[in-house]
């Protein structure tokens, strides 16, 4: 048993034995984040001297996108879950803080997290707290298996289009919930508890498929779940309940069954490498024709995002199975490319994608078809001299420049920060980025992981 599996087990058998104080609770999870918490959105800034070549190695931290379903999947516990290579990013914060306010019992150190929910005792999720960011409505289906009735506020998050919850509460209602809608609030209510069923997605759906995939795990009998999102975050979920001990079999393929109703024991679990982080940093390192290794990788989680990366004339190449060598070209050759769930491009990858197109030898086509109001990055990078037509919602053309120029301009989503962080990495003059919240929320230690590779990149008020 290696020392930190010991450490992890011995404060799993403490947070059981010894119910912590809410105090305690709150100030052992300010201190994980206390750099967050402390900045100034208002004032904060990054600056940016482009035109130097990324070279060096990157860590990859543990995946947002799989760690927050996760997080709430400890909710259907027992008792406890331990979670390692969890990253330290704002939409973490507020999840915990969720489970904070239930009166789970939370721990937070160096990427570790312990949960204890022996004493959660609440099924109304904080107002303040979910409508900030959208996955925290995901706890609304675990707290209704766990109590009967769960109130849910509506949630919030990045303004990248509409993304209707009518899947989630039709699956939930489907299992025998009574939902109803309020302005402000989703109430659910099972009062002789949810039922086995098959549901049917009629759209591919990867919030829905972890949210009825944890609902499963603890209602009796066989449900069957089809048309489901087969990303490598569902199969991060799924393995995690199995460790809980959820039988799940299919996770990965468009059907998905559970034999539920077992109850979930405590478990230690470690959260999948990020791959949205990690294509970020290779287009980062293609913009700027340089020479990076990504570290704490998997081949199996980027789908098909890496084929479309070689076409464009970039080196790849796999040194072992967690270490990839990314080398920039003179001429990125350009590609058209569609978003699609998974195995296909992703959407979250759409921004910074748009951005080296921009360098790309002659024109590109981009179309959208996840979500209809992701272009909200397109005037800031057109001021710094991109040329691109908005054909229509869906639909960009990509027209090719030598190079970006620095400009004042503005973060409108979670991936468009990076996207304008890659076209200041090769623009000429200054960049300055603001409304950097959208940053903190899917992105660790950005700007230093950014100078060790050699960027001229700084961060602070009124710079």
């Amino acid at each position: 048993m290696s020392n930190q599996q010991k450490s992890l087990d011995s404060i799993a058998k403490q947070l059981r034995n010894n119910l912590r104080k809410r105090k305690n609770q709150q100030q052992s999870r300010k201190t994980a984040s206390i750099d967050l918490m402390s900045i100034n959105y208002e004032k904060d800034a990054i600056k940016i001297q482009g035109g130097i070549s990324l070279k060096g190695k990157v860590l990859i931290s543990g995946s947002k996108n799989s760690a927050l379903p996760i997080i709430i999947s400890s909710i259907l516990s027992n008792n406890y879950l331990n979670l390692t290579n969890v990253p330290n990013l704002a939409d973490i914060d507020i999840i915990l803080d969720i489970l904070t306010d239930l009166n789970c019992a939370v721990i937070r150190k160096d990427g570790i997290i312990n949960i204890d929910v022996s004493t959660l005792n609440k099924f109304e999720a904080s107002y303040n707290l979910v409508s900030k960011m959208r996955a925290s409505m995901l706890v609304l289906g675990p707290l209704l298996v766990k109590f009967g009735k769960a109130k849910v506020p509506m949630p919030g998050g990045c303004s990248i289009g509409e993304r209707p919850i009518d899947m989630h509460l039709n699956a939930l209602e489907k299992m025998g919930a009574k939902i109803t809608v309020e302005p402000n609030y989703i109430i659910a209510e099972a009062p002789n508890g949810l039922h086995s069923a098959e549901i049917i997605f009629d759209k591919v759906s990867v919030g829905a498929t972890e949210h009825i995939l944890m609902v499963a795990a603890k209602t009796k009998g066989t449900t069957v779940m089809k048309g489901v999102a087969k990303e490598p975050e569902i199969i991060d979920l799924a393995n995690c309940l199995i460790a809980m001990g959820a039988k799940i079999q299919g996770a990965g393929t468009d059907t998905i069954t559970v034999e539920g109703g077992d109850e979930l024991n405590g478990a230690t679990y470690s959260v999948m490498p990020d791959r949205i982080q990690a294509g970020s940093y290779i287009l980062a390192c293609m913009a700027t024709k340089g020479h990076v290794i990504l570290e704490g990788i998997r081949k199996d989680i980027f789908g098909d995002f890496l084929a479309y990366v070689a076409e464009t004339g970039t080196k790849l190449q796999f040194l072992n199975e967690n270490t990839l060598e990314i080398i920039g070209v003179e001429k990125i050759q350009p590609v058209d490319v569609k978003t699609l769930p998974f195995p296909f491009f992703p959407t979250d990858l759409q921004s910074p994608w748009m951005t080296v197109m921009c360098l790309a030898e002659s024109s590109s086509k981009l179309q959208e078809t996840i979500f209809e109001n992701r272009f909200n990055h397109v005037p800031e990078l057109i001021k710094m001299g991109a040329n691109i037509k908005i054909v229509d919602p869906h639909n960009v053309v990509v027209h090719n420049i030598e190079r970006f120029k620095g400009a004042e301009v503005f973060a409108t989503d979670l991936r468009s920060a990076f996207a304008l962080i890659i076209a200041g990495l090769n623009a000429s003059g200054t960049t300055t980025i603001k409304n950097l919240y959208h940053l903190d929320r899917g992105y660790v230690n950005a700007i230093e992981i950014l100078s060790n590779l050699g960027a001229n990149i700084i961060r602070g008020e009124n710079i």
